[in-house]
């Protein structure tokens, strides 16, 4: 009986879908009147050779008309199912982790036009639902009172429906919703008693779309367009996922309420609030393990007998090492990405350091170091990075240059030939990785895509395929040159330090980042309607010497933010 119910109120609750979603073009990208994002350096003195950046588009200065690009309804990835229902149920068991992995698109896994559910996914939402809806009961009961014997069971249903399913579904609740909601409460109760209806009512809700997808419907398009603002629940919802990862809080549920966030600058105030709140770190972990590649540390198989002293342990360390650094700079002040990848100071604890041979704190904690300005500057030199981007038993040169081409220089590479035999060189004590790589890359089907990788990796050989610092290699010298070709910052460069420098010069580099945020942040690709709010990104970052935090806030007051495209056939 009660999966029937469950099943006809999946049926009665999905409605009409259409999917959505972003405000007007406004000069004050940061919402506040004045000059965008006014916080932060980054870490580095005004280069009068930083290439000039390009002109926003014709289209984009006069009054542009409003283009919030593609709106896909967007389903909770596992990381955001597990945040929401600790934030509505209580509940800290993570059960998407048992889920199958989310699909993956342009490196990101809330890329809502690659995500799909199979039956097998519908299976695990039914049996986390069950779980969680028998789990938390006491905690509903507590959290959502109710004097039965004075109101009757009833009536204290349905004001469970109401103010549940407020927080549930991150919006009230109309008639019709809270009348069939109601119906399943009672016909769980009639089934069992009081608590079973509460319990039904969580299952429910739970599994539908409403819970599961950020949907957005209503609204009535703007005359003569297909084009809906959001309203303030809407908004709410794309503030918390965006930079919380998870439902909203009661400061934006109340400013909701009130229709604030229906205001650009109340939307910069709430988003400044919330990114100086400790809630915000996991979001920007998750970010930079997906950006990064930072994920892949926990599951990297070296040569334990070439890397004496590394194992899993120091390779938690390292990405440890590499998120303390980045939250640093990204909370403060002067969180730019030029200290993202200069900076010549990093964050380890005595174990890392003496891993790494460098002097350090000497307890358990994280603590600031400085470690040679020549040798480490930034992300790109840290453990994590190095040893990620090498192979087993070998640093990898073309791995190392496809980090800086796909993650920083947002580049598709082409694929190698379909005849081509990819083996890296066998390692030879009596051969540097220089003198196997060109030998490997000799062959001129090869050689294409090897010129674009190779003299930017090679920059990086200092670094072992573990991440500690090097100076000879089969008893010679390290050659640490490199070049990079084809980008805005082309030329030579001696080491990592110096490709710091260059990179944090690039105006591609810095369209990289802001792209890499779009993606993550929007949960898909850049269109070509999109090109208005890329270039106000872009123009905000560089107007707050490029600091991660205004970027975020300025990602808030955007089209493709605040405005949703009605589908296509479909109601708005």
């Amino acid at each position: 009986m009660k999966f029937s119910v469950v099943r006809l109120a999946a049926f009665v609750l999905l409605g009409p879908w259409a999917c959505s979603g972003q405000i007007e073009g406004d000069p004050s990208i940061d919402g506040t009147g004045g000059t965008p994002g006014t916080g932060g350096g980054s870490g580095m003195e005004p280069d009068p050779t930083r290439p000039t950046p390009p002109p926003p588009p014709s289209e984009c200065t006069a009054k542009p008309a409003i283009r919030p690009g593609a709106s896909p309804m967007r389903r909770l990835t596992r990381f955001e199912y597990d945040n929401t229902v600790r934030d509505l149920l209580g509940d800290t068991s993570q059960p998407a982790r048992l889920f199958p992995p989310d699909e993956e698109a342009l490196g990101f896994d809330n890329n809502a036009e690659a995500r799909t559910v199979g039956s097998l996914l519908a299976e695990y939402y039914m049996n986390a639902a069950e779980q969680l809806a028998e789990g938390s009961l006491a905690r509903l009961r507590t959290g959502y009172p109710c004097d039965t014997a004075s109101v009757g069971e009833s009536a204290c249903g349905r004001r469970f429906v109401e103010a549940f399913g407020k927080r549930a579904w991150r919006r009230p609740l109309p008639a019709a919703e809270v009348d069939a909601m109601a119906a399943v409460f009672e016909a769980g109760r009639r089934g069992g008693d009081y608590n079973t209806g509460l319990q039904l009512v969580v299952r429910v809700m739970l599994q539908a779309p409403q819970f599961l997808y950020r949907v957005e419907l209503g609204g009535t398009p703007l005359a003569g367009t297909a084009v809906v603002q959001l309203d303030a629940w809407q908004v709410a919802s794309r503030l918390s996922y965006l930079l919380w990862g998870t439902m909203p809080d009661a400061a934006l549920f109340a400013a909701a309420e009130s229709g604030g966030l229906l205001n650009k600058g109340e939307i910069a105030t709430q988003a400044r609030r919330m990114l100086a709140d400790k809630n915000a770190r996991p979001m920007m972990d998750h970010f930079h393990d997906q950006w990064l590649a930072l994920e892949e540390v926990d599951a990297l198989d070296k040569d334990v007998k070439r890397f004496v002293g590394y194992g899993p342990d120091i390779g938690k360390l390292m990405k440890q090492e590499t998120m303390t650094f980045v939250n640093a700079i990204v909370s403060a002040d002067q969180g730019g990405l030029g200290a993202l990848l200069t900076a010549p100071y990093s964050y380890m604890n005595a174990k890392l350091a003496t891993f790494y041979g460098v002097p350090g704190p000497t307890g358990t904690a994280f603590a600031q170091t400085s470690p040679e300005p020549a040798r480490r500057a930034g992300l790109l030199s840290q453990g994590s990075l190095m040893s990620i981007f090498s192979l087993a038993d070998q640093s990898s040169p073309v791995e190392r240059g496809k980090l800086v081409r796909l993650q920083l220089l947002c580049e598709v590479l082409p694929n190698p030939p379909a005849d081509a035999v990819i083996v890296p060189p066998v390692v030879n004590p009596n051969l540097t990785t220089r003198d196997r790589w060109a030998q490997h890359s000799a062959n001129p089907s090869c050689a294409g895509c090897h010129r674009m990788l190779d003299p930017i990796g090679l920059g990086f050989e200092n670094y072992d395929a573990v991440g500690r610092w090097r100076d000879t290699e089969a008893r010679k010298t390290i050659d640490a040159r490199g070049e990079v070709v084809g980008t805005d910052v082309a030329g030579p460069f001696n080491g990592v330090p110096e490709l710091a420098v260059k990179l944090a010069r690039s105006e591609q580099v810095a369209g990289c980042v802001v792209r890499q945020w779009f993606r993550f942040g929007y949960g898909r690709g850049e269109g070509t309607d999109d090109a208005c709010t890329t270039s106000a990104l872009e123009q905000a970052f560089r107007a707050s010497s490029q600091s991660v935090r205004s970027l975020l806030v300025a990602l808030t007051q955007t089209d493709a933010f605040l405005y949703r495209t009605v589908a296509t056939g479909g109601a708005p």
